[in-house]
């Protein structure tokens, strides 16, 4: 092991014992002690916008000087409004109930020990991101309000956005009399301290990847800690021979147009065959219009009297574009939208739109994915959509967290017993 290896690994394992030293300060820390912290760190993220933006903007220059993609530059991209909308994260998340505490189930045993099952914070909780230093802010917020201690570990791409902000964030905590190390930046300037990371057992208590498929596949599979699998967004949009057109053109626009960069991004049209030729090129056309190049099966669409069709291979049906791209697909009614969904789902948002309710209830009931849209766009599966605040991420296992994770999916429990000197036969 070279001499900076051993730098960087005892680096991230003393950021890691600090973390752990100062858990037991966050998970006892009052509730109204928390929201003052939130309000007080989003109102230093605007007044420092300047400096912030200053850090992204090294770092945008710095990403196309070494070919990062637009769609990555997007995600990386800060401005003042987006600010704005972090800072903005951050006081959602102050007004939200404190999972913290919260009873789940309990009562009376026959023998007069009274038993209840509490949430606690899960401890120290890492996180391996992406390009998007919003995630730096939307971990500390979560992390603060759930009684967890966050451990961060962006990408180089980012690296400057994301010290700024930690910085602000940590000068935050020490004017309110909090450890500094309550959040703390890793290194970043090689894949091996994700390892580091992912392995410290007995200091890190959860880690949470949150980018590519490639990124959460390292991490799920290489990982000793405990890891929640957030999952990349193939998702698709299926419109019935039943839908209002107008209303299904909209929202599959408005799936794949608004933000194509995030996980939610509508990355496959699905056209019911029984809907008219006229119809079907109607839905493609409304696409390309729109700036989107499409994918599919060059024979069949062009008999449809579609130009300027991209062949589209096995990756196209799998993979996220990210981009103003889709892959279209003509299916047989609604049973063969579900059998495409299920072969090639990402189990992250899947969507339908159809006038028809029968047909809506068997594609909600038998689609699996974390969050089934019936006449709305994908854009929807999102944590401050469903009015959790700044979300962690959105998780497509199906153990312990499902969907948009915010407070109580960072939360664990523990089984409270209060006796009067009891003692078992």
């Amino acid at each position: 092991m070279t001499d900076s290896r051993e730098i960087e690994r005892e680096e991230v394992l003393t950021k890691a014992r600090a973390a752990k030293k100062v858990a037991p300060v966050l998970a006892t820390l009052a509730t109204p002690d928390k929201d003052v912290v939130l309000h007080a760190a989003a109102d230093e993220l605007v007044e420092r916008t300047d400096e912030i933006l200053a850090a992204n903007n090294n770092d945008i220059e710095d990403g196309k000087a070494n070919g990062l993609s637009e769609s990555l530059i997007d995600r990386l991209a800060l401005d003042a409004s987006r600010i704005e909308g972090i800072a903005g994260g951050l006081r959602q998340v102050a007004s939200l109930t404190d999972p913290v505490g919260e009873v789940l189930r309990g009562g009376l045993m026959p023998n007069g020990i009274h038993m209840k099952q509490v949430r606690v914070p899960l401890g120290v909780m890492g996180m391996v991101y992406e390009a998007r230093p919003n995630v730096t802010v939307d971990a500390f917020g979560l992390a603060i309000k759930s009684g967890n201690v966050a451990l961060l570990r962006g990408s180089k791409s980012a690296k400057n956005s994301n010290e700024a902000l930690v910085a602000i964030l940590q000068d935050v905590a020490e004017k309110h009399e909090l450890p500094r190390d309550i959040v703390q930046l890793l290194p970043c300037e090689t894949h091996d301290s994700v390892q580091d990371l992912i392995t410290a057992r007995g200091l890190v208590d959860v880690v949470i990847p949150r980018g590519s498929a490639r990124l959460i596949d390292a991490v799920v599979t290489g990982a000793t800690v405990p890891a929640i699998e957030t999952g990349t967004g193939n998702c698709h949009f299926y419109i019935d021979k039943d839908a209002d057109l107008d209303e299904g053109i909209a929202m599959l626009l408005n799936g794949k147009t608004r933000r194509p960069s995030v996980c939610n991004a509508t990355e496959t049209a699905l056209i019911d065959g029984a809907l008219s030729p006229e119809d079907q090129l109607r839905v493609i056309t409304a696409l390309q219009e729109a700036g989107v190049t499409v994918h599919g099966d060059v024979d069949k669409l062009s008999a449809l009297g579609v130009e300027n069709i991209v062949a589209a291979t096995e990756a196209d049906w799998s993979d996220e574009y990210l981009s103003m791209d889709i892959a279209v697909q003509i299916v047989d009614g609604v049973e063969g939208a579900i059998e495409h969904i299920a072969k090639y789902s990402s189990g992250h948002t899947e969507a339908i739109a159809s006038t028809n309710a029968y047909t809506c209830q068997k594609f909600a009931a038998e689609v699996d994915a974390a969050a089934v849209m019936v006449n709305a766009s994908t854009a929807f599966t999102d944590g401050e959509q469903y009015g959790m605040g700044a979300e962690i991420g959105i998780s497509t296992q199906k153990l312990h967290a499902r969907g948009p994770m915010a407070l109580p999916e960072l939360t664990s429990t523990k089984w409270i017993l209060e006796g009067t000197g009891q003692t078992r036969d």
